[in-house]
């Protein structure tokens, strides 16, 4: 299969390059390095991936990567992925979650892709809602431009559909974490706790601890990534977790048993704008109509990410 996958040389992008690659996949990354590195590609390059160096919003610069690559399938997971950066720059975030998407849907009907995987966000998309664990079905409502910025990708990948009959499927992910995220990033907060752990230092809990959200290990979501692609029958969106709702303070107290410390005693600051304070995906329709289902708890996976840190 000729693949094509955005933002392949970042945490999640490269964890998913090297299962195609794995796979017998020809695998095609473009990614702008903003973020990203060669290094967490170097594998899939030596086993024979190519890495275009591109920026989605550069329409010119997609459809020299089409060109190259002629997919059969896309994997979009190129982003602007920091809440609090798009509440500082709302503009900026848009231009890369709206603007690259639409490029990219673009150029993939162009070169008659026959699949087009979409990565979407899980929490920020909902916003504050009583609905709990949120389904699908819930109407998002979004509190942060960059929850808002990936509804209107989304959007534009119905548009595609309906337009130019392009099939595509969204995965919404919840809290993604393991190999590669970077714990000097701005997102990734158990990466940063992992971190800082490491480094001798406590974790800084913004709000009191309580906040919740469905913490998924980069493995599964490169399952459901290869599932969504698989299942051609698939539209719309998947929630895509383990299903489990964890706090804050629940996801220190394994970070707690995976370091094999004593204690360890979080530093509290004042909550931040933008971010929720509960998150809880229902996960039962990528069950049903995907196969998946998460396979790596939360202990596990702390466990897993620490030993890639060290």
């Amino acid at each position: 299969m000729r693949t094509l996958v955005s933002g392949g040389a970042g945490f999640i992008g490269s964890n998913l390059v090297d299962a195609l690659v794995a796979r017998g996949d020809e695998v095609t990354v473009i990614d702008d390095l903003s973020s990203g590195t060669r290094e967490n590609l170097a594998g899939a390059l030596d086993a024979g991936a190519e890495l275009r160096v591109g920026d989605i919003r550069d329409r010119e610069a997609v459809e020299e990567a089409f060109a190259a690559a002629k997919p059969e399938l896309v994997f979009h997971l190129a982003a602007q992925m920091d809440v609090r950066r798009s509440m500082e720059d709302p503009g900026f975030d848009a231009s890369v979650n709206v603007v690259g998407t639409a490029n990219l849907l673009d150029a993939a009907r162009r070169h008659e892709v026959a699949r087009f995987v979409n990565t979407s966000t899980g929490g920020a998309i909902y916003g504050e809602t009583d609905v709990m664990p949120t389904p699908e079905t819930v109407t998002p409502e979004p509190v942060s431009p960059y929850g808002q910025s990936k509804q209107c990708a989304e959007l534009y990948c119905g548009w595609a559909g309906r337009l130019y009959g392009l099939p595509t499927v969204t995965l919404r992910y919840g809290n993604v974490y393991g190999p590669r995220q970077d714990p000097a990033g701005e997102a990734g907060v158990i990466a940063i706790f992992c971190g800082r752990v490491l480094d001798g230092e406590r974790p800084i809990v913004f709000g009191d601890g309580t906040a919740t959200r469905d913490y998924t290990y980069v493995s599964d979501i490169v399952a459901a990534n290869i599932a969504a692609a698989d299942n051609a029958g698939a539209a719309g969106a998947f929630n895509i977790g383990t299903g489990v709702e964890s706090s804050v303070l629940e996801m220190i107290e394994a970070l707690r048993k995976g370091a094999e410390l004593e204690e360890l005693e979080p530093e509290f600051k004042p909550a931040r704008k933008g971010e929720l304070e509960r998150s809880s995906l229902d996960v039962s329709l990528a069950e049903r109509e995907l196969g998946f289902k998460a396979a790596v708890s939360l202990d596990e996976g702390i466990a897993l990410t620490l030993d890639s840190l060290r």
